[in-house]
């Protein structure tokens, strides 16, 4: 089966993986958005926006957000959480074969990598770098455990996108991976002065 034939069928639920009921889900949201080292972000991009949960929760944090996913039935659930959110933009997408112009001070890769071989995820990562702003920061959050659908392990994918940016933080845990790369390492505490 095609990966956007998994996600077809996937989606044909509203909540498929429970993001909304699970606490693990909630908990890494929420780590997800403490590791954010700025307050605001003026343009950003969520790749794997799946049904919104955690794009409108990033929409809170941004003047601008794109929210992407391989499945039209996940960018439908997704209009429903951020329909009271006018500064995102959400749109059917097939990365790294579609891709949006401009930059991003911040990109989000949500359990996407994995869905990917070896050739296409090198690719994601280099374009990934490459409309990542000056600055700017590009974080992934990827499940570690095997499953079916996986090309690329949750390890491969940090490497293949971080490559040769420097690691402004990391958490890791005995079911998943968050990261965040950037060209600038100045620390939060640095950046207002603390030290």
């Amino acid at each position: 089966m095609s990966i956007a034939a998994y996600f077809q069928q996937i989606y044909q639920q509203a909540d498929p993986f429970r993001y909304r009921s699970r606490w693990y889900e909630e908990r890494k949201r929420a780590l997800t958005l403490a590791c954010l080292p700025r307050r605001r972000y003026a343009h950003a991009w969520e790749l794997g926006c799946s049904n919104g949960v955690l794009t409108a929760e990033l929409a809170t944090r941004c003047d601008a957000l794109l929210g992407t996913d391989i499945s039209g039935d996940a960018v439908a659930q997704a209009a429903l959480s951020t329909r009271d959110c006018p500064q995102v933009v959400l749109q059917r997408a097939t990365h790294p074969q579609d891709w949006p112009e401009g930059v991003f001070d911040l990109i989000v890769v949500s359990e996407v990598g994995y869905y990917l071989d070896a050739g296409a995820l090198a690719l994601l990562g280099q374009k990934l770098r490459s409309s990542l702003a000056d600055g700017g920061l590009l974080l992934a959050c990827h499940w570690i455990h095997p499953f079916d659908e996986v090309r690329s392990s949750a390890y491969a994918v940090h490497q293949a996108l971080r490559a040769d940016l420097p690691e402004v933080f990391s958490y890791h845990d005995d079911d998943f991976h968050l990261e965040g790369w950037s060209t600038s390492t100045t620390s939060v505490a640095e950046r207002e002065g603390l030290r």
